[in-house]
């Protein structure tokens, strides 16, 4: 397709994802010097700018893991949803031709950032990074299970989901597993797709006391995952 990914995690910066200054191998006494890199951010709105009768996407995954406001920097301005003009931003260094020290993002430059709301671990999005995107809440498929996965995995997910749905509160509902974790194909893989991969998953939530109110169901469905 039409675009890159990418995927952000604490030790991500602003040099990283917007652009700043890099070690270049050089002949010196010293061996190298500093001098201007583009980011990913830069990158794409080059590589959309090329072709701008084309959409160009940029992905973000794990953007929850990382911490956004200091990621973006000035940058941030140029995410404003509601903004009639295009929006340019002045950069510290010059990035050479044909970005120089100002930065835009072109219109067909697309930025989609997925994340798991159920990590608990994830920092937390400030409001004026929050206002600046578009949330969609994306649930587990029931439909796709049924028309990929093997009918052990199809018992499996029905099963955990029943749990959640009856027992779990708001909040830990988010926790219930993805359809990507039920989604094993071969009756044959099937039993270890669940010992090796839903089990652990249920097994750090009960440790963890994130299943408090309905321990006892999950607890039951674990047992009959290990008696497989």
């Amino acid at each position: 397709g039409n675009g890159t990914s990418i995927q952000f995690h604490p030790n991500i910066t602003y040099e990283n994802f917007v652009g700043g200054l890099a070690p270049v191998s050089t002949e010196s006494d010293l061996g190298f010097h500093f001098a201007p890199k583009r980011g990913f951010l830069m990158e794409a709105a080059l590589a959309a700018a090329r072709d701008p009768q084309r959409p160009y996407l940029l992905h973000i995954d794990e953007i929850n893991r990382a911490d956004l406001s200091k990621i973006l920097g000035e940058a941030i301005f140029l995410f404003e949803a509601k903004s009639d003009q295009p929006r340019v931003t002045t950069l510290p260094y010059d990035f050479g031709a044909p970005i120089h020290d100002r930065l835009a993002l072109p219109p067909n430059l697309h930025i989609i950032g997925t994340m798991n709301s159920s990590d608990r671990s994830i920092a937390i999005m400030d409001v004026a990074i929050r206002r600046r995107f578009a949330f969609v809440k994306l649930w587990p498929q029931v439909a796709v299970v049924e028309a990929m996965a093997a009918p052990l995995m199809q018992k499996a997910f029905q099963d955990l989901l029943s749990i959640f749905v009856e027992h779990a509160s708001d909040e830990a509902f988010r926790l219930l597993p993805g359809h990507a974790y039920f989604l094993e194909a071969d009756p044959d893989k099937a039993v270890q797709a669940l010992q090796t991969g839903v089990a652990p998953l249920l097994e750090e939530y009960l440790e963890q006391g994130y299943v408090v109110g309905f321990a006892e169901q999950l607890r039951a469905y674990l047992q009959w995952i290990e008696s497989l």
